[in-house]
């Protein structure tokens, strides 16, 4: 059974971005007058931060992931590009200030992490204002561990091309358990829709076949989960809607995906499973809400990787570097 859906979350700075398109070749839809140059002189009292990861809960070291944007009167501009620097600090249960207990200590560098195929040649090496059709992506740390649950605040510090050392603030909520399946927990055993199955649309399989048009990637559309489980075979699966995507990311991960299949013949069931079973209606797919769809909302891409005894070994979002995945895939035991 599918259903509506309420909202659909973007954990980026989708909000500000509501003029681009989520594309796979890096372009942004619109008049195109986001398209101001690199580096240009936006105030620094423009910039503003935010959290891009989802479902963060403590025990356990997880990816952090943040974006830093800006809007000034040529649109809106990413910082891209370098590192930054990340402390934390706990705002208590519900955010009031409670004393300081489960912080993480010390500094934490961030590097960028584009997204696939934006960003090509141009990286400066330092933090640079770019514009969404030049590079996008986030600063990521791979190992942050939250002790308790609650209301946190990181401060992320930069020093940006053409600007100088900017401080930003960005709160966020650390949950006790992870609301979404998580590392260690079993994969559910999802029916997903395949090529074949009868009475499924094709754009119900990937929002790219539209109009009547083929489904552009079949070769991530024949197995199920439930099916990968059952022959005991590792499976990476992808939940992003590359059409109508809000964290602008979804393109970019499926040619990622893509790529990763390519370069790992063999070594897993690559699986995409697109979000909407129909988006005029607001309806999801089955599969994507038994993942991903809590309290009516539903945050997207995710990747996951899962082990050969239908076991979660890791999972990914919005953003992941392809050959980190490749790397967890190589280390997967065949079953």
């Amino acid at each position: 059974m599918t259903r509506p859906l309420a909202r659909l979350a973007a954990p980026l700075i989708a909000v500000a971005l509501l003029a681009s398109a989520c594309s796979s070749d890096g372009s942004s839809a619109g008049d195109g007058s986001s398209t101001g140059s690199t580096g240009s002189a936006t105030p620094a009292s423009n910039l503003a931060g935010q959290v891009a990861s989802a479902d963060l809960y403590a025990g356990a070291p997880q990816d952090f992931q943040v974006g830093i944007f800006a809007s000034d009167d040529q649109g809106v501009k990413l910082v891209s590009f370098g590192s930054v620097d990340l402390t934390f600090s706990y705002l208590g249960a519900d955010g009031s200030g409670a004393p300081q207990a489960g912080v993480p200590g010390g500094t934490f560098p961030a590097a960028f992490l584009p997204a696939p195929g934006t960003g090509v040649g141009m990286d400066t090496g330092a933090p640079t204002l770019t514009t969404p059709a030049e590079a996008r992506g986030v600063y990521v740390n791979q190992d942050v561990a939250f002790e308790e649950p609650g209301v946190y605040e990181t401060q992320i510090s930069a020093d940006i091309e053409g600007i100088g050392s900017q401080t930003l603030t960005a709160s966020f909520q650390v949950l006790a358990d992870p609301a979404l399946p998580a590392p260690g927990d079993r994969a559910l055993k999802t029916e997903n829709h395949v090529i074949g199955d009868t009475g499924v649309k094709p754009v119900s399989i990937d929002s790219q076949a539209q109009d009547g048009s083929p489904i552009p990637d079949p070769e991530l559309h024949r197995e199920t989960i439930a099916g990968a489980i059952a022959a005991a075979r590792p499976a990476l699966v992808l939940f992003a809607t590359p059409v109508y995507c809000q964290s602008l990311q979804c393109g970019p991960s499926l040619d990622a995906m893509q790529a990763i299949a390519a370069d790992h013949p063999g070594q897993a069931e690559f699986i995409h499973i697109e979000i909407w079973k129909d988006h005029q209606n607001s309806v999801i797919n089955q599969a994507a809400a038994d993942w991903l769809l809590r309290n009516d909302d539903l945050t997207e891409p995710w990747l996951y990787l899962i082990g050969a005894d239908g076991t979660i070994v890791d999972r990914w979002g919005p953003l992941f570097d392809p050959e980190e995945v490749g790397a967890a895939l190589d280390d997967l035991p065949q079953g």
